[in-house]
């Protein structure tokens, strides 16, 4: 299992001189490639070989335009353009079938104005982590690194990355082994909310933290100020700044949130069961807003991740499962009720708390689920047909 460990850099204004150079050549070379298959698939000509765009790469660099991608690492470079084949690689499985999911568009252009810049390097750039603890990086020098923690084994590649705010990251790819934490007795179902993030059917709750609606105030406000700015001052780049640090606070936080409760609830049970939410088709009703910011995609995404690390069972349930129409107690269907009915009585007298009844019944279906997956064996084995059986043919006599 491939894991990422990430941790704050501090380049000097030399190093983040360098940095940036690194940056324009991956992101020169991209377009560069990506221009090429373009006019080639307009031309009608057949694809172009990733062999062959490494070949036009080092023709580039003896041309007096191109001179100067011959100043950073040839790592970078290579690595620019293993991105823009993984790019077409996933539109096009995209579009057959063979990536599941939306699908996705044909690779873009880059920016020198995007907010996030990334260069990558591998092993064969012989990147290193001294003695003293500082990154070396070829043609870049040694970075100061904020370690938070130790890496487990020796990485495979190295990013670094700047954000919106100008802040550097080291992110290591190490290859771990699963590391399976005691077993416990319980298993919890999950209801995702908006009022409520998240409802177990244990009985605890998650109360939403709404980072996005606490910081909304402060973003109106800098957003106004960068937008009174004159374009292209040193003012305008201040001003977005501010912006870019008060949606990294929000970004950060929720994120954080993610990480805790999700490892806490994957601590804690054997088998976690949560519902399987159409985000995507939420995100386009009038609580758009709501629904980015509490981010249940993301905190989906880490309870599948951490229970395949620690070696729980994790699963979703079908999202067109009645969760809130079922009563958890006798089993009937009551129909379907509005958002702002927060409590029913079924007929046979129970009285049910919405989220707390829904989060009961994705618990008894997920370990419904889980024992017909662990059951005997569906579709037997093939075995001869027997003679004279219908759909055999017959020997003539």
């Amino acid at each position: 299992m491939q894991l990422r460990y990430q941790f704050r850099v501090y380049p000097t204004l030399g190093q983040q001189d360098s940095l940036a150079r690194a940056f324009g050549c991956a992101r020169v070379v991209y377009n560069d490639a990506l221009a090429a298959r373009e006019q080639a698939r307009r031309d009608g000509a057949r694809r172009i070989s990733d062999a062959e765009l490494s070949k036009q790469l080092t023709a580039a660099k003896k041309t007096p335009g191109r001179a100067w991608l011959g100043e950073v690492s040839s790592v970078v470079l290579q690595q620019a353009l293993a991105d823009l084949n993984t790019a077409y690689r996933n539109f096009f499985h995209s579009h057959t079938g063979k990536r599941k999911g939306a699908k996705l568009g044909a690779p873009r252009f880059r920016s020198r104005h995007d907010s996030r810049q990334t260069i990558r390097f591998t092993r064969n750039a012989r990147f290193t982590v001294t003695v003293g603890g500082k990154l070396r990086l070829p043609k870049i020098g040694d970075l100061r690194v904020k370690w938070s923690r130790q890496l487990p084994c020796e990485p495979s590649s190295v990013t670094v990355i700047k954000d919106s705010m100008g802040r550097y990251y080291a992110s290591f790819v190490v290859d771990v082994s699963s590391d399976p934490l005691p077993m416990q007795d319980s298993e919890v179902g999950i209801d995702l909310g908006l009022t409520t993030f998240a409802t177990l059917s244990d009985g605890s709750t998650i109360t939403s933290p709404r980072f996005f609606r606490r910081a909304e105030r402060k973003l109106r406000k800098s957003q106004q100020s960068f937008s009174r700015k004159a374009k292209g001052s040193s003012n305008q780049a201040k001003a977005r700044r501010k912006v870019a640090k008060a949606h990294a606070a929000a970004a950060d936080a929720r994120r954080d949130f993610a990480h805790k409760h999700s490892t806490k609830i994957i601590r804690d049970n054997q088998a976690v069961y949560i519902e399987d939410l159409c985000v995507k088709g939420l995100a386009r009703t009038r609580l758009a807003k709501s629904v980015h910011d509490a981010g249940w995609t993301m905190f989906t995404r880490m309870l599948e991740e951490k229970a395949a690390r620690y070696g729980r069972y994790f699963t979703k349930v079908d999202r067109f499962f009645p969760s809130s129409q079922l009563c958890s107690d006798c089993g009937v269907v009551d129909g379907k009720k509005p958002l702002s009915v927060r409590t029913w009585t079924c007929r046979c007298g129970a009285i049910h708390d919405r989220d707390m009844n829904a989060a009961r019944n994705i618990l008894a279906a997920g370990q419904a689920e889980r024992r017909n997956a662990c059951g005997a064996q569906v579709r037997p084995e093939p075995v001869p047909a027997l003679c004279g059986e219908a759909g055999t043919r017959r020997e003539r006599r």
